[in-house]
């Protein structure tokens, strides 16, 4: 099975806020879908945290690296993406754009073999798992009255992030903190997200510390992004020192990159989002040196239904990921997949055990986001 050509497809008109100081609107272009068509005439799905322009850049530099090589050998072929584009240098668009040409790969290699991508990475140790509700904050009252609603659907996890948190005054942030852990009630899991990555973000290491011992006296699972990314130092002090879990890793790309974050002790939990890292091949290399090293492997997951279907089938293949994340209410996500989400009565998601990623696209969606872009016929 040979790859016969890459096309992709920008999805917009309803881009999510996503909290940055620069706000995305609904037209911007945020997440694009990919496909990989095959000579066969079969269709791999992948998608990539970046703009559509950047994506068609990219595959127009690495056509003459993918055109005719082999779909079914996904790692080898990333692996020689990677290393004939470095001096286009590592971890830009061009490596976004590899991460959604990987996880195509992927999916078409459980089509061929018939078995779910999951099953292929190892094996299966779970058959559902937990998705997180993923929100911005706001100002107390509206927050609460936002996960109260979403609670009532089914879930039993909650994030949130960004916004006003660590804009303002500390009893600002505490209120925030403790209008959501009375929304979700005592018994759900709730992760608090800095969303420190923003950019010039105005607190330091001693504001982090001092509010990883307020989220601690809620009982927050994690607190992510409490710093901005590259202040590896300050996020080793803060680890040892924080009786909070701490989180992060999102924007960083390859497994080169996150090495010293996990050999030095950084993070707890450890977040690589497979639309940007590389891909399924790169964020399993990840997670595996993260078990190596004692931090606990749950994937960024504010992008598209394709990087929540390969989210769930990283999930199924290793055993401390218990959780996944769900951007609540982007039709990129619910919209686009055929059939929607659905939670069960434990408040989990089946993870597909259909051959690939699992995945169908509704293919009117996909048109209505996309202005009728030709991504998949």
């Amino acid at each position: 099975m040979k790859i016969r050509e890459i096309r992709c497809a920008g999805l917009h008109g309803a881009t999510p806020e996503g909290g940055w100081s620069n706000e995305l609107r609904p037209e911007d272009c945020v997440h694009t879908l990919v496909a990989v068509h095959t000579d066969d005439g079969r269709v791999g799905l992948g998608s990539v945290f970046s703009n559509d322009e950047l994506v068609r850049a990219a595959l127009k530099v690495l056509e003459p690296l993918y055109r005719g090589e082999n779909a079914l050998e996904p790692e080898r072929v990333s692996e020689k993406l990677h290393q004939h584009t470095f001096w286009l240098g590592r971890g830009g668009a061009v490596t976004h754009a590899i991460s959604g040409i990987d996880i195509a790969l992927w999916d078409l290699l459980g089509q061929a073999s018939g078995q779910p991508v999951g099953r292929l990475l190892g094996g299966r140790y779970r058959e559902r798992v937990r998705p997180y509700a993923s929100i911005l904050m706001a100002a107390p009252a509206l927050l609460a009255e936002r996960l109260g609603a979403i609670r009532a659907r089914g879930f039993r996890a909650f994030k949130i992030g960004w916004g006003p948190f660590g804009k303002g005054d500390a009893r600002t942030d505490e209120a925030i903190v403790r209008a959501a852990r009375e929304a979700v009630g005592p018994d759900c899991l709730l992760m608090v997200d800095a969303g420190a990555s923003d950019a010039f973000w105005p607190r330091d290491f001693k504001w982090a510390l001092r509010t990883a011992e307020m989220l601690a006296s809620y009982d927050v699972a994690w607190f992510e992004e409490p710093l901005p990314p590259d202040a590896l130092n300050d996020f080793v002090a803060l680890r040892r020192r924080a009786t909070v879990p701490i989180a992060g890793g999102e924007v960083l790309t390859r497994r080169q990159s996150f090495q010293p974050w996990l050999q030095s002790g950084a993070l707890d939990i450890v977040q690589p989002d497979v639309t940007k890292v590389g891909g399924i091949s790169e964020e399993r290399r990840i997670a595996w040196m993260a078990q190596e090293n004692g931090v606990r492997f749950i994937p960024h997951g504010w992008n598209t239904a394709v990087g929540l279907a390969a989210d769930l089938q990283l999930a199924s293949a290793f055993p401390g990921t218990d959780l996944v994340e769900y951007l609540d209410g982007s039709p990129f996500i619910d919209a686009i997949a055929d059939g929607g989400w659905k939670l069960d009565a434990d408040g989990m998601l089946a993870i597909p055990a259909a051959p690939g990623l699992g995945l169908k696209l509704d293919r009117d969606a996909v048109a209505k986001y996309t202005g009728q872009a030709p991504l998949l016929d």
